[in-house]
């Protein structure tokens, strides 16, 4: 620390949710306030009150990625304060392996951290002992109540109650119950006789679009609007294979009764499911022929596609994915790797999805991992440190830590290479 009569303390505050911070005087100015009054109470020390604020308003403990928090370890970096002050320890992190890749960013620039409520700061040796077991303590209480959640969600669905999330079609949410709209149940219904009848997913959306049928609209938090557009392979997939059409309540790979009325007979659902498997068996023996899962979805990051070519060394046949520029001797204008091993990528792919199945809910149906692949995969770019994959997904999929909502109705998948 620098000498008494320059000892520049920076507050940081932070809550995890936004609820109350419209109030005239929030949380925040809770902490904000108990925290100045700490430091004037260091005055004869030196300690001086930065004017910059650094307030995380609606952010969890669990992400390091706030922008208070980025902005006061950016002025940390630039050696512009000497002190951080936060009400509690747990306002900056609750994690022992983040305050421990704190701890080292402050050492190295001579920071140090105070925490008001609990009287102590790293100054010392008992300071950083009683913080790690506070931490400690922090991390635990973290971890328990996401523990509780869950099972409070799992004991819930088993009662087939609805735990919320976006709607399915053909539903509306009345005293937190799921309650049959008819408008969009007789869509729902058509569908799936129409899938009966069709036996294909392509023929079905250009029915569909021929009819006007679009997925729903729905407004945002935001106040825009996202849905209203023809239906594509995932939210098709989805609809199709959703055993809420049957009354039930999905729970990851287990199957509930909801206290919700069905929409589908079980009669129309199982002629649906079986006739999905059987054009499931008919596309896995097609691209196990061909032997390219891939072929026309995957591209190099300069936005060539990428085409199936195999070579042969020793008897032993050998298959890649390569810029289709290579071919035309334009090799300049290949991306970053012009060039991949198809089964590694391949694998790659499908155990990513698979990975995330119960994420992304337009891709739980029934199916093999190639039917999932070719039904919900739109695109996959190939960088040199890693392969991204835009997903099909349905317009009522919500967004997760995984993945991340895209314009156009897909998500996108970004997996270490």
């Amino acid at each position: 620390m620098k000498s008494a009569q320059s000892i520049r303390c920076a507050i940081y505050t932070r809550v995890s949710t936004d609820q109350g911070l419209e109030q005239e005087f929030n949380s925040l100015d809770a902490q904000r306030e108990a925290s100045e009054a700490y430091i004037k109470s260091q005055a004869h020390e030196g300690w001086v009150c930065l004017r910059d604020l650094y307030d995380d308003g609606g952010y969890s403990s669990g992400s390091m990625e706030r922008p208070a928090l980025q902005k006061l370890l950016e002025d940390v970096r630039r050696r512009r304060l000497d002190v951080i002050v936060v009400y509690k320890v747990d306002r900056l992190t609750r994690s022992l392996a983040g305050f421990a890749k704190l701890v080292e960013l402050f050492d190295a620039h001579q920071v140090s951290f105070v925490s008001v409520s609990q009287s102590f700061n790293t100054t010392s040796s008992m300071g950083r002992l009683t913080l790690n077991v506070l931490l400690s303590f922090a991390q635990f209480e973290r971890e328990v109540t996401g523990e509780r959640i869950r099972d409070k969600i799992a004991a819930s669905k088993k009662k087939g109650l609805w735990m919320g999330g976006v709607v399915p079609l053909g539903y509306r949410v009345e005293d937190r119950k799921l309650v049959i709209d008819e408008a969009e149940a007789n869509e729902v219904r058509l569908i799936f006789e129409l899938y009966n009848q069709l036996k294909s997913i392509p023929a079905l959306i250009r029915e569909l679009d021929a009819r006007g049928i679009r997925t729903r609209v729905r407004k945002l938090a935001s106040g825009g609007t996202v849905g209203g557009i023809p239906f594509t392979n995932g939210p098709i997939a989805h609809l199709l294979g959703n055993r809420v059409y049957l009354g039930d309540i999905n729970r990851r790979d287990k199957i509930y009764p909801g206290e919700h009325e069905p929409i589908i007979s079980a009669e129309l659902f199982n002629a649906v499911q079986e006739i999905r498997r059987s054009n499931a068996n008919s596309k896995t023996r097609g691209y196990e022929r061909s032997g390219a899962l891939l072929a026309g979805l995957i591209y190099d990051d300069a936005g060539n596609r990428m085409t199936p070519v195999h070579a042969k060394k020793g008897g032993v046949r050998y298959r890649y994915y390569q810029s289709w520029v290579l071919a035309q001797g334009q090799k300049a204008k290949a991306g970053s790797v012009c060039r991949v091993p198809a089964g590694e990528v391949e694998q790659v792919v499908a155990e990513a999805i698979q990975k995330h199945r119960e994420m992304i809910p337009a891709v739980s149906g029934v199916g093999s991992g190639v039917q999932i692949v070719r039904d919900h995969v739109a695109k996959v770019v190939v960088h040199r440190d890693r392969l991204v994959v835009s997903l099909l997904t349905s317009d009522e999929t919500p967004a997760n830590t995984v993945l991340s909502e895209a314009a156009n109705q897909t998500q996108t998948l970004n997996i270490d290479w």
